[in-house]
């Protein structure tokens, strides 16, 4: 881990600043390989958003779900949800209970671990067998060990969205970086890029994540696990970014810390490479690459806090409609570690 100096923001005319990244790589902690069902494969890192509130999207069509942090995802794990005649009931629920250790009252005792109960009547997340296809009596089964990460973080009255093209818009169906659902589980609109230019810290003491998306031309602010603010992204025509990195400000600098050429502040940030290979970009090379309006980089700026986040990515932002599953695409670049 090494902290370098955030570099300055500007566009038209000013750079993006470059959120203070390391000279070298840190591999993720957990990285697992191309999507098989019958595998216990998924993709876990909640230093992403290490804190705010939690909500969790589960899509039937893709078979995924998604657990996001502060309005970022941390999480994507394939599931099995009920076969044929036992159908998971899509809706808006909030986790009742949770149990380590469970069994069924309703089919022969069988074993539930990690258990999150969603109705009482039956439906829960639980760990259990994934054939590649949907095969319980309703409950939504996760890998062993990717429930046991899950029940250790999330909270009783965490909302679950339960979701599928039938009766659900295409960006819950099929979510990306960003979430795509609001606390009470409701669809979370974009803000029109510039409508909320004086956005800061919670007032509770969240910090920010920000989510910058290549792909989508975006950046995006959030607090709280709310999308308050977004921001058109430019890209330079050099050799595009690839993969995914994280930033994370470690802390407030002292007095004396100013960029000698500007007078303005230096941040003090730590980098790691989430999926992809090779070094995180320095600040000069990330400032090349991305522009963001010089209003609204100052805004963000005045924003910054120990424990802001920002994640910069090649993939979707928000909604992966037409681009395949946001779990396979996350899966895609990694590398075959075992996931324990």
């Amino acid at each position: 881990m090494v902290s370098l100096q955030l570099a300055i923001l500007l566009m038209l005319g000013v750079w993006l600043t470059a959120f203070a990244l390391p000279s070298f790589a840190k591999n993720a902690s957990t990285t697992v390989p191309h999507l098989d069902r019958t595998r216990t494969a998924f993709f876990w890192h909640p230093e992403i958003a290490p804190v705010g509130p939690m909500v969790m999207v589960v899509s039937l069509d893709e078979q995924y779900l998604y657990v996001y942090r502060n309005g970022v995802a941390i999480g994507a794990s394939p599931i099995s949800s009920g076969r044929p005649g036992f159908e998971t009931p899509t809706g808006v629920y909030t986790i009742l209970q949770k149990e380590r250790e469970h069994r069924s009252n309703l089919y022969a005792d069988a074993p539930m671990p990690f258990m999150q109960r969603l109705t009482w009547d039956g439906i829960a997340m639980h760990a259990g067998t994934l054939p590649g296809r949907p095969a319980s009596h309703g409950c939504i089964r996760l890998p062993q060990a990717f429930a046991e990460k899950l029940f250790q973080v999330s909270q009783r009255g965490a909302v679950v969205v339960i979701a599928n093209a039938q009766v659900t818009p295409a960006a819950i169906v099929h979510p990306a970086a960003v979430a795509p659902v609001d606390l009470s589980g409701q669809l979370m609109p974009i803000p029109a890029p510039g409508e909320n230019p004086s956005f800061g810290p919670s007032p509770s003491g969240t910090p920010l994540s920000v989510v910058i998306s290549t792909h989508d031309h975006a950046v995006y602010v959030l607090r709280d696990g709310q999308l308050i603010a977004s921001s058109i992204l430019g890209l330079s025509e050099e050799v595009p970014f690839k993969g995914t990195v994280l930033y994370v400000m470690r802390r407030q600098p002292a007095p004396s810390d100013h960029a000698p050429a500007t007078g303005q502040t230096v941040h003090l940030w730590s980098g790691y490479r989430i999926i992809g290979a090779g070094a995180v970009p320095e600040p000069a090379q990330m400032a090349e690459r991305l522009k963001i309006p010089e209003a609204f980089g100052q805004t963000l700026r005045a924003s910054l806090m120990p424990g802001t986040t920002v994640l910069v990515t090649d993939m979707p932002g928000y909604g992966s409609q037409g681009h395949g599953a946001y779990g396979s695409l996350l899966e895609s670049d990694q590398r075959p570690v075992s996931p324990n």
